[in-house]
């Protein structure tokens, strides 16, 4: 004979202490069951609240880029009220140095407006000013060189009073960074003037009467606290702005916040060159379109250089020059070139020839967020892969 229990069927020969313990194990495999089944319901809860707090966050990245978008606007048209908006929205901090490290990255900056707010009298503004040329290094360059560094950072104001007050924090700067080059500011202040005259008088077609060397060095006679500068100096300072104009910034519409309208990423780095020299260049970097672009000045209609970040891996690297390094490689391949292309000093176009790119940002978080930005617009293409394996191939068969 079967005896039956809710949980099932119960054998009849069972003494009553096993009859017990069946029951004992039934109800505890109920319990089980139900913990189980609490546990499954509690991490249920927590997927879905990781889930919604990681769309919060890409919502308050997405509500933070825009708010950045508008304040960028706000300033080209006002750059006043652009500080004041940015400041409020807590994307800048009210101090002179964080606004002039916004100033001198220049993403998506209408250059006159930067130059507009450089040069205002008030007192917060002339700080700004100064922290804003402590950020370009001007050690062990010649005054030409620097000049030709600070001037395409912003485009001059027109009204005489900004020129002259920025133009002193230049002399300024460039005196204490080559301390001994001139016996004042003041004969750094009246040779970048001269400088600058001598680049409208060069180059303006309208300009007939074009100086000579001699012209130039008799100008500046006595501008040494009293004493001359050694000709040599001022023969190079001349050749230096014959041979190669001033690019001074134009906002005419055409610029690259238009060409390369809402790129996933842009600003300054250095790129290890890939000649037998290898020297850091600064170059202006925009990411879009799964490309990787370069350019010399932000002003430059066409890049230096184009990356195809296709079938590229990226990684951190230490280098004993600069810090904060990545590169870009072709992984698997260390020999093979990436394909890429860039723009010689006579225009051609060519090939690359790097089998690596290393990049230095100026901070760390900003090499994370380069990292970030390029492994998201790397793409892969399986086809590539299967070619440069067959590539090795055959070269290794060759070698046999």
């Amino acid at each position: 004979m079967v005896l039956k229990s809710e949980d099932g069927v119960v054998p009849d020969d069972l003494s009553p202490e096993e009859r017990q313990e069946l029951e004992s194990i039934r109800c505890r495999k109920q319990e089980l069951l139900q913990d189980i089944q609490r546990l499954k319901d509690e991490i249920a809860d927590v997927t879905n609240e990781i889930e919604s707090l990681g769309l919060t966050e890409e919502r308050k990245s997405m509500q933070r880029n825009k708010q950045m978008a508008m304040g960028r606007k706000k300033f080209n048209m006002d750059p006043k009220k652009g500080i004041r908006f940015l400041i409020d929205s807590s994307l800048l901090k009210n101090t002179s140095d964080d606004i002039a490290q916004f100033l001198y990255k220049g993403e998506g900056l209408n250059k006159t407006a930067i130059g507009d707010y450089l040069g205002e009298r008030d007192d917060f503004n002339i700080e700004v000013l100064h922290a804003f040329l402590v950020l370009h290094e001007f050690s062990d360059l010649n005054l030409v060189q620097a000049l030709r560094q600070f001037l395409w950072s912003f485009r001059l104001p027109g009204e005489a009073q900004k020129i002259d007050r920025m133009m002193e924090a230049f002399a300024l700067r460039y005196c204490r960074c080559n301390p001994g080059v001139f016996q004042s500011t003041d004969t750094c202040y009246v040779l970048s003037f001269a400088v600058i005259m001598l680049n409208t008088s060069l180059h303006n077609p309208n300009v007939k009467d074009k100086p000579s060397v001699q012209r130039f060095t008799a100008m500046n006679r006595g501008i040494n606290d009293g004493g001359d500068l050694p000709e040599e100096l001022l023969r190079n300072l001349y050749d230096s702005i014959k041979n190669e104009p001033f690019k001074i910034p134009e906002d005419d519409g055409n610029d690259l916040t238009h060409t390369f309208f809402n790129p996933d990423r842009e600003g300054w780095l250095l790129k290890l060159g890939g000649g037998r020299v290898k020297t850091w260049k600064r170059r202006w970097f925009i990411l879009t379109d799964n490309c990787l672009y370069y350019f010399e000045y932000t002003t430059d209609k066409e890049p230096r250089g184009i990356i195809p970040l296709e079938n590229l891996n990226i990684r951190e690297v230490d280098d004993s020059k600069k810090p904060n390094c990545f590169e870009l490689f072709i992984s698997d391949h260390r020999d093979q070139v990436i394909k890429a292309c860039k723009t010689e000093a006579d225009g051609r176009v060519v090939e690359g020839n790097h089998t690596f790119y290393r990049i230095s940002a100026p901070t760390a978080e900003e090499k994370d967020e380069w990292i970030n930005s390029i492994k998201a617009a790397i793409s892969k293409d399986p086809f590539y892969e299967m070619l440069a394996a067959r590539k090795k191939k055959v070269s290794s068969l060759k070698g046999l």
